[in-house]
């Protein structure tokens, strides 16, 4: 008991010890299953509370998603999938240079508009690994922000520049998946 008591006291220090009150920039990264998944996840949460959300999906774009078909709908979201599939799918260079500098063309309006109050950069980490976005661009929309617009970004690899300056970074493991045993992926799980 006295375990849980010392415990609760460090947590009741952290949280008055919390008092900025701003938007927070999170990073998803790691080679496992989940990080949209969890961007759409506090996203929903975020909906919930009445705020307004963008998403820019920046790869996914050539089979309709499941997040795309339910989000799209909404009437606080602006849903942009602005991809023309994996690139393991296109092999165009230069169809991805065009969608990339479109993507993050809608991007900088939702960064900069006070009115969105999430703002879901999906699979944006892969346009600085395939040289198409230059981070500091991004480094730059995200300070100057509104000050309370929360921001998510997904991707398995991401420039240090970004790991290092944003407020939450997740790497999300792969332990086990199952299409590395021979399941088929499926609508409502992998898209």
């Amino acid at each position: 008991m006295a375990k849980r008591l010392k415990k609760k006291e460090v947590v009741d220090q952290r949280i008055a010890a919390a008092t900025e009150e701003r938007g927070v920039s999170i990073l998803l990264t790691g080679n496992g299953k989940g990080k949209s998944s969890s961007a759409f996840g506090t996203m929903a949460r975020a909906l919930g509370h009445g705020h307004y959300a963008t998403v820019v999906q920046f790869i996914k774009g050539r089979k309709a998603t499941g997040e795309q078909l339910f989000f799209g709908k909404h009437p606080q979201v602006d849903f942009h999938v602005m991809g023309h599939g994996f690139t393991w799918e296109t092999r165009n260079p230069e169809l991805e240079q065009e969608a990339a500098n479109q993507a993050w063309a809608v991007a900088q309006q939702a960064l900069s508009n006070p009115d969105i109050n999430f703002v879901l950069l999906d699979e944006i980490t892969y346009m600085y690994k395939y040289g198409y976005l230059n981070v500091a661009d991004l480094l730059q929309a995200l300070a100057s922000r509104p000050v309370n617009q929360n921001v998510m970004m997904t991707g398995r690899t991401a420039p240090r520049a970004l790991i290092d300056t944003v407020d939450t970074h997740s790497k999300i493991a792969d332990e086990r998946h199952a299409f590395a045993h021979g399941v088929k992926a499926q609508q409502g799980i992998e898209w």
